[in-house]
């Protein structure tokens, strides 16, 4: 990934690990847009970060995701780099009355989005890099996020896959794969205990300028490396017996 003079969209871009990324890639000499639904915390980020440049879309519909492509081809083809970051979490359990429909939320914006953003920007010719953001979880789920991490395990798989079938383009797809943050996913305080995006953001840049495709960070880097050993030891601490 080229990581000065290029122009990037980060979608989720205007809060947690979107944010942290958008700010590393400013401080690197880029032009970045962000999206995200709610136009007043866009205008918070781009206040707080002079030279972001925003737009407001909903990638949970079809029609926003193509509204979103039509604007960059219309008016930013010369686009790089795609950061597919947005997406939600929701703590719950199967007796959770709208269990159904929190799932299929979570379906929507984790997994459906993605997919559909890269079958739309991989046709911009300017386009190089697709960065997408799976999680620990995808190789260890968490009982307590169960949907959330099967959609992570998808999206990593599905990653695999695209930096396959992407290579005739020349396009380049890098995995971030994040442990818990501190971030507002899932909740205010939820993962007040995590370490902060800044590390991690620094991480990341460090190993996209060695080359590296597939980066992990402090425990996810056991999550994705370890055995089945290591994975079942893992998840016992990560859902212990009640």
């Amino acid at each position: 990934m080229e990581l000065k003079n290029s122009k990037i969209l980060v979608t989720g871009g205007a809060s947690g690990i979107g944010l942290g990324l958008t700010k590393r890639f400013l401080a690197e000499g880029n032009t970045v847009i962000i999206c995200g639904r709610r136009e007043d915390v866009l205008n918070e980020a781009a206040a707080n970060n002079p030279g972001i440049i925003t737009k407001a879309a909903d990638l949970s519909t079809e029609s926003g995701r193509t509204e979103l492509y039509s604007w960059i081809a219309e008016n930013h083809s010369d686009l790089n780099a795609l950061v597919n970051n947005a997406g939600i979490q929701n703590w719950m359990d199967l007796d959770n009355p709208d269990f159904l429909d929190l799932a299929r939320k979570e379906i929507v914006t984790n997994i459906e989005a993605p997919l559909h953003l890269i079958a739309l920007f991989s046709k911009l010719p300017a386009l190089k890099t697709i960065v997408n953001v799976t999680s620990g979880l995808a190789f260890v789920p968490s009982a307590k996020i169960p949907v959330y991490s099967a959609t992570k395990a998808f999206f990593h798989s599905f990653t695999l896959s695209a930096r396959h079938l992407l290579k005739a383009k020349g396009i380049e797809v890098i995995e971030l794969i994040p442990p818990a943050l501190n971030t507002d996913l899932g909740g205010v305080g939820i993962h007040d205990f995590a370490p902060p995006v800044d590390g991690f953001v620094d991480s990341v840049l460090e190993q996209i300028k060695e080359g590296k495709t597939e980066i992990a960070y402090d425990k996810s880097v056991a999550m994705a490396t370890s055995g089945p050993d290591g994975l079942k030891a893992i998840f016992d601490m990560l859902n212990p017996a009640e």
